[in-house]
């Protein structure tokens, strides 16, 4: 057997590095942003813009990159979109301002391309719930990508400076871009006759209840998990008082946690199905904000205390991976287009609360008004499975 073979379905592991660029974009920089923030003598409200920027241009992105690939291919549009990213990320190393660093983040944002194609590559091959439990595979896989990469962020922030952050994008890119090569054979079959007939496709999509319900489901969720990863870096630094090596440590609670909740995914998926997973999955993630709540208001705040009990965001583990599953699911035919959309909405949703977040929050007030917001956007999230729940009971009665 051949390491790589792109007459074959892709390897696991080549989905897990696919989407793992983008996660690695997101996260890795973080600790590294009052170090730009110092570096370009600007507020962090401008540095955590590109954090903001970056996911709402990754919404914008996947509005093309789906219907792109259900026209022309998800091989070729991954590749090019990875082109991009590489390019973009070393570029950054040297940019002379703030404003070419937020702009260059914006081309960086071509990296969702491998979380996007990712899902539509594994609806290509696999049905609906087997599909759930390979997309948690992989979203478990590549969770270990975010899981280090604020702490070797951090660490390289140290040591040589925020600029390093970006050269570990850069390199991880050309990785990225390699693996794709090699092993990622073009797995949609049906390709449709027009970008502009795939577009015209939106209404099918929107027009179904269960994907409005998935989607506000993954969207909300998103929105909580990037909210607190876009004020957690004030927090630990101005308020904890917290190195950016140190906090970048306590990140990885986030990421064991959602682990945990993939691989229970894995397990589970297949026996209960997607929609008892994700209301499961709403219920342990509101348990988790509920308890951050309560330890700050009863005066309890520490490191682990901030951190620890996001580790309950186990629950986005079992909540992504059905969420998409079923995203992509409701109209198989537009698998890239629904995984477009659908993560249009999630991104979008998730930067706008990051910002608002990130608004928020000031030594004044600590971390209760990003805990308020998690809190806000959790309860849609379960009001969002408790939808898909019903109108599924709905249609199979008829």
């Amino acid at each position: 057997m051949r390491l790589f073979d792109r007459t074959t379905p892709p390897r696991g592991f080549t989905l897990m590095i696919a989407a793992a660029t983008g996660s690695l974009a997101i996260n890795v920089h973080l600790p590294a942003l009052p170090g730009i923030a110092q570096h370009f003598q600007t507020g962090y409200a401008v540095v955590q813009l590109t954090l903001s920027i970056y996911l709402v241009s990754c919404g914008i992105l996947q509005l093309v990159i789906g219907p792109l690939s259900d026209r022309y291919g998800r091989r070729p549009v991954m590749l090019c979109c990875f082109m991009i990213f590489v390019l973009s990320a070393g570029a950054t190393i040297i940019a002379p301002s703030i404003e070419w660093v937020l702009f260059l983040r914006v081309l960086q944002a071509s990296a969702i391309a491998g979380q996007v194609l990712s899902r539509a590559v594994v609806r290509d091959t696999m049905e609906t719930d087997a599909a759930a439990s390979q997309i948690a595979y992989i979203t478990m896989g590549m969770s270990l990508v975010p899981m280090i990469g604020p702490a070797i962020g951090g660490g390289l922030d140290e040591l040589f400076g925020w600029q390093a952050t970006f050269a570990l994008m850069f390199a991880f890119g050309i990785f990225a871009f390699a693996i794709v090569w090699f092993d990622l054979g073009e797995t949609n079959s049906k390709k449709s006759a027009s970008f502009v007939a795939q577009i015209s496709n939106y209404p099918e999509l929107l027009a179904s209840r269960r994907f409005w319900g998935y989607t506000l489901a993954a969207a909300a969720t998103t929105g909580t998990f990037y909210g607190f990863l876009g004020t957690a870096p004030f927090v630990a630094s101005q308020i904890l008082n917290m190195s950016p090596s140190g906090y970048g440590l306590y990140f990885a609670l986030i990421s064991v946690g959602y682990i945990a909740g993939n691989y229970c995914t894995t397990r589970f998926s297949r026996r209960y199905g997607i929609n008892v997973m994700l209301l499961v999955g709403t219920g342990v993630a509101l348990a988790g904000t509920l308890l951050s709540i309560t330890l700050k208001a009863a005066g309890y705040f520490s490191p682990i205390l901030f951190f620890g009990p996001v580790m309950l965001l186990f629950g986005h583990g079992l909540i992504l991976p059905n969420a998409n599953s079923g995203i992509v699911s409701v109209r198989p035919h537009l698998a890239g287009t629904a995984s477009g959309l659908g993560g249009a909405m999630q991104v979008g949703g998730g930067g706008t609360l990051s910002f608002f977040a990130a608004t928020l929050v000031s030594v004044e007030t600590g971390p209760m008004p990003l805990l308020l917001v998690m809190l806000g956007s959790t309860l849609v999230a379960v009001f969002a499975a408790l939808f898909v729940l019903r109108i599924t009971r709905q249609e199979e009665t008829v």
